[in-house]
């Protein structure tokens, strides 16, 4: 792909990003899915008007696009995020299978505004004893034997 289809691609997360702050659906960020050279799946944060507060603009793209591909996998795609995804997004994208990732900003620009996931990142770097929200184990023999049967399933779809 061209440095120019490139630049397009992020300004359109950008346009969606300030198209859905001017419209009070949530914070300024936009993303868009590629495939091909073509936009596929695109979406802005609407956590404030949906109050779901996994509805990132990143989270929005791979759902419409998995939905566009009629595929819960996004292999062979790339994702142009107006700003640095954070952990969750993050998280998303590599469960996606997403092979390339273009920001805009950085997430310090974020921090500066206000959105500040610094503390996430900290979080994960701990031992789950030493986390802010505690982890408390139940039911452990019934939680690994519906692992045990995952695995013994014939029909399963991995992924």
């Amino acid at each position: 792909m061209s440095i120019s289809d490139n630049k397009q691609f992020m300004l359109r997360a950008i346009e969606l990003a300030r198209n859905g702050m001017d419209e009070n659906e949530g914070g300024p960020f936009g993303a868009v899915v590629v495939k091909n050279g073509q936009i596929i799946g695109e979406g802005n944060n609407v956590v404030t008007s949906t109050n779901d507060p996994t509805a990132h603009a990143e989270i929005i793209a791979i759902r419409n696009a998995c939905e566009n591909l009629n595929s819960f996998q996004l292999s062979n795609c790339e994702i142009y995020c107006s700003c640095e995804p954070c952990p969750m997004c993050l998280g998303a994208i590599y469960w996606a299978h997403i092979e390339k990732i273009y920001i805009s900003a950085i997430r310090k620009d974020a921090a500066d505004a206000g959105f500040d996931d610094s503390f996430i990142y900290e979080e994960l770097n701990l031992k789950a004893a030493d986390r802010k929200i505690k982890i408390q184990q139940l039911s452990e023999n019934e939680g690994k034997k519906l692992f045990h049967n995952w695995i013994a399933k014939d029909d399963k779809t991995s992924y």
